[in-house]
């Protein structure tokens, strides 16, 4: 570990910037061609029976409208759900926004409104265009009405923790705290999309399409916040010199 921060300290200044921007470019491409994926098997029907087998396993084969496993974990998953919601996400964002306000960092909190902002709408359009029904299989466990692909819930909490976990992650000094802040922000993406499904409103593709999309637009909007950092139009959390020298 002692070598491993020697050598960060001869790395140049901006060594960060460049690992940072390879990183999201490979997620913006990966995630990007994954939903090009799950829109193509949707589109022609070949998600049919990916989608039906995982419904039918998480519900009783003889009930379709107990799901399986005991009741506290469907009232687990009906709590989860509610994180990926757009008035959990509104508010966990006005308070982060609130947060950067009185660290004297108004750029960062208009960065922060705008890609939050910026995710929801496409997802509101995705699900227009596609209009494809809910699934008709099992039973809903939760009230829904808009349109099914991609899950909004999925894709919103993708948008939001994993947007805000970067932040963290580049404000905090020790590896080990970075990837427990970007560990947790992985965790709930999960757990909201899985918890769609689990609830029987989602066909899993939609949830799969969700976070894809999700994943691709929180990468952008990291890849747009290093480099206005670098040009210092966005305030940054330290020294950067100082932040990779304390990894």
């Amino acid at each position: 570990m002692k070598l491993f921060r020697a050598g960060l300290r001869q790395l140049p200044v901006g060594w960060l910037f460049e690992a940072g921007t390879l990183f999201s470019v490979l997620v913006i491409a990966g995630a990007g061609l994954l939903f090009a994926e799950l829109v193509d098997e949707v589109l022609e029907g070949e998600s049919r029976a990916f989608d039906t087998a995982v419904l039918r396993a998480l519900r009783d084969p003889l009930n379709t409208a107990d799901s399986i496993g005991p009741t506290w974990l469907e009232v687990l998953f009906h709590d989860i759900t509610t994180l990926g919601g757009s008035t959990v996400v509104s508010l966990i964002t006005a308070i982060v926004i609130g947060f950067l306000l009185v660290a004297s960092k108004p750029g960062a909190a208009l960065l922060v409104l705008l890609s939050v902002a910026g995710g929801a709408l496409p997802g509101t359009f995705l699900k227009l265009g596609f209009d494809r029904p809910r699934p008709d299989l099992v039973a809903h466990l939760v009230t829904v009405q808009s349109a099914s692909f991609p899950s909004g819930h999925a894709l919103l909490s993708a948008v939001t923790y994993l947007r805000l976990g970067a932040l963290l992650a580049r404000v905090v000094g020790q590896l080990r705290l970075k990837l427990y802040v970007l560990g947790v922000a992985l965790t709930l993406t999960f757990l909201v999309g899985l918890s769609r499904v689990y609830l029987g409103v989602h066909w899993p593709t939609d949830a799969l399409a969700g976070w894809s999309a999700g994943a691709m637009w929180a990468a952008l909007c990291w890849r747009i916040a290093l480099a206005l950092q670098r040009r210092g139009e966005v305030e940054t959390g330290g020294d950067a010199r100082e932040r990779a020298t304390r990894l």
